[in-house]
């Protein structure tokens, strides 16, 4: 069944099977990798994305099911001119992944914070990505490079 995705402003007409994962459609079809696969069934975070700025777990939505919804990857946050977001040059600068296979989902649920609370405290910034689960223990790092971002952002 044909439907069309906004990813990162811009509109795709596609014609894959109704019930493809949102996650395969962005790595397979879209080429775009920043969300990774993790445990298939939206519990770790690593696949998260943004829907209509919401993180959202790809792994397991139905791409089609979004049609009409604006969504946005890693790929999306970089400014026009490639730039990168403040987020993804601050997660670089605190050196915040280890394996770093977590960080795509990371960067996506702290981009949805500081949207919704442009200085949220380091209990804030614990609980909204308390769901994307880190295995190095890069947590204090990741912290850091969201509160570095904020403090950038605020300015």
């Amino acid at each position: 069944m044909p439907f069309t995705l906004t990813v990162n402003g811009e509109s795709h007409a596609l014609e894959v099977d109704e019930d493809t994962p949102l996650l395969y459609v962005l790595r397979d079809e879209l080429r775009l990798n920043g969300a990774r696969y993790g445990c298939g069934v939206g519990q770790c975070g690593a696949c998260t994305v943004l829907c209509d700025g919401v993180p959202l777990r790809s792994c397991f939505v139905p791409a089609a099911s979004l049609s009409g919804r604006a969504l946005t990857t890693l790929e999306g946050l970089r400014a026009p001119d490639g730039a990168l977001h403040p987020l993804q040059r601050a997660f670089l600068d605190e050196q915040a992944g280890q394996c770093a296979y977590c960080i795509p989902g990371m960067v996506m649920a702290a981009a949805a914070l500081l949207r919704e609370k442009p200085r949220p405290s380091e209990a804030e910034i614990r609980t909204a990505l308390d769901a994307n689960l880190c295995r190095c223990g890069s947590h204090n790092r990741i912290v850091r490079a969201i509160q570095r971002a904020a403090e950038e952002l605020a300015r």
